[in-house]
């Protein structure tokens, strides 16, 4: 991609030639609009609609939020037509909520019932292939997250999670910026919008929450089939603190590829 974003990671071994969720919905995904109703009440004769853009299957707002766990409530009960049993194991994240519990993703139960609700047919043996990608993600925004915080002051040991809440559908302002670059010049930026978007609320030690907005989006595959994923990760512009963060890392960004241009030409001009 054009656009430098925070991290590119590979989905774990185990994941298949092609995940079957796509999660470049979350990235920014197409600028159509949410999942609507399928009949047209406007009385018109409905044109042939763009499909919805991908979004992760599980509902982040805060109506459906269990206050005891911080995740939505979702059935752990096998599904009408399901056909397969599913593990209701539910993994622990390395992502603290408070100073003595972490946060737990979704079963694979849990998981299909979501995609369930929404309507979407999966097939029930992709569905813990594609838990495992939803908490991998999820980790490497967390890790892309704790660079930021140890930059920002190297003192915060852990900073905690407080609560996040998924956009999809909701287009950051760098997302829709690196969209229209990507219309001005496609050869060289990404025209692709990101699949999901997710804003996760930190408490650093000192109390204060900091807002960070993380971008998800589909790279382009392994050469053995295995899906590829970019994260931008990036404290909001919501405050002066963290608009300075963002102009430091970028004059980092500019000096660290002026150095390294400089270097490759030095080495070159040498022999």
């Amino acid at each position: 991609m054009g656009q430098a974003a925070s991290q590119s990671v590979s989905a774990p071994p185990s994941a298949p030639a092609s995940c079957p969720i796509d999660h470049s919905a979350n990235k920014p995904s197409s600028s159509s609009g949410p999942a609507k109703c399928p009949i047209d009440h406007s009385g018109k004769a409905a044109a042939a609609a763009a499909p919805p853009p991908a979004q992760c299957p599980i509902s982040h707002d805060t109506g459906e939020i269990n206050p005891l766990n911080q995740m939505p409530n979702l059935s752990q009960t096998p599904a009408a037509q399901q056909l397969a049993e599913l593990p209701t194991e539910r993994e622990v994240s390395s992502i603290p909520r408070d100073g003595s519990s972490r946060w737990e993703y979704p079963s694979p139960q849990q998981f299909y019932n979501a995609l369930v609700r929404k309507g979407w047919e999966t097939p029930e043996e992709h569905v813990e292939t594609m838990v495992q990608i939803h908490n991998f993600l999820n980790e490497q925004a967390w890790q892309e997250i704790l660079k930021w915080e140890k930059k920002e002051d190297p003192s915060n040991a852990e900073p905690q999670l407080a609560r996040f809440k998924g956009r999809p559908g909701e287009l950051s302002p760098k997302a829709r910026f690196w969209l229209f670059a990507g219309w001005l010049l496609p050869s060289r930026f990404n025209t692709e919008p990101p699949f999901d978007r997710h804003d996760w609320i930190v408490r650093r030690n000192s109390g204060e929450e900091v807002r960070y907005v993380i971008d998800y989006y589909s790279a382009p595959p392994e050469p053995d089939g295995s899906p590829v994923f970019s994260l931008d990760v990036r404290p909001a512009l919501d405050s002066v603190g963290s608009i300075k963060q963002r102009i430091l890392a970028a004059s980092e960004d500019v000096w660290a590829n002026f150095r390294e241009e400089s270097k490759r030409n030095s080495s070159q001009g040498a022999h």
